[in-house]
């Protein structure tokens, strides 16, 4: 499956007076959500972060490949700096952090031109900035619970990212079973790691207990849930609500 049928479900998105649009480069691939088309200029932002991680990897490859924290550098570029550290918050390699710091990095630079109401989603990794209250909906694959619920962001816990890691579904690196693993953060890429390491723990439901127990644990986790088939399992500040039947946003 590509990964743009994998994402048929941005189709979902809606936002009372907003647009979406998408900004892609490389590998990079945006679903962005604003009060008007910001696409040339989430290009350019893309491309200036993207021109600071690629320079650095150039220079030290071990960092693209790496499955293990790497130490902090502090003549790195910020986007590396917070994924090294996510990495260690996490015990992932930085790259798990990518696209969850790319996304934010993303919404940062775009805050200001949309007026601090823009949503940029990232596989999974979502930057979430609104003056208005916010649901995710929760996508776990063919978990029955997939579609039926949604994470509510209140405005004043925003800005704030959300990390999701999957063993079933997608093309990213998950060395567990878990339909869906989500974290929420207020620094992207440490939402990013954290949900990659958590759904690593989870192969089956005799782990869930000892998976939350571990996320809670991370500084700078807010809350997170698990999915495993018809089970969900939740800790911290996680608001879920029901959605309507086909209803996502």
């Amino acid at each position: 499956m590509g990964v743009y049928q994998e994402r048929r479900y941005r189709l979902k998105c809606r936002g009372r007076g907003l647009i979406s649009f998408t900004a892609r480069v490389k590998e990079t691939d945006l679903w962005i959500t604003a009060p008007e088309n910001l696409s040339a200029q989430a290009v350019e932002s893309i491309l200036a972060h993207r021109r600071g991680l690629e320079d650095y990897v150039s220079r030290n490859p071990g960092f693209l490949t790496s499955l293990k924290p790497l130490p902090a550098d502090p003549w790195a570029p910020p986007l590396v700096k917070a994924m090294l550290a996510a990495g260690q918050a996490a015990g992932t390699g930085p790259m798990a952090a990518v696209a969850g710091a790319i996304a934010q990095a993303v919404g940062r630079d775009l805050s200001p031109l949309a007026g601090g109401e823009v949503m940029v989603e990232n596989g999974g990794d979502i930057y979430l900035e609104s003056p208005r209250e916010v649901t995710v909906g929760l996508e776990a694959g063919d978990s029955p619970i997939s579609g039926r619920l949604g994470i509510s962001i209140a405005p004043q816990d925003m800005p704030l990212c959300l990390g999701t890691s999957s063993g079933t579904v997608g093309h990213s690196l998950s060395l567990g079973r878990a339909d869906a693993a989500t974290v929420k953060a207020t620094d992207g890429a440490l939402a990013d790691a954290v949900a990659t390491a958590l759904g690593n723990r989870v192969k089956s439901t005799a782990d869930l207990q000892a998976a939350l127990d571990w996320v809670g644990a991370v500084p700078g986790v807010r809350g997170a849930l698990i999915v495993l088939g018809r089970k969900l399992a939740a800790w911290g500040d996680m608001e879920l609500v029901p959605l309507e039947q086909g209803a996502q946003g």
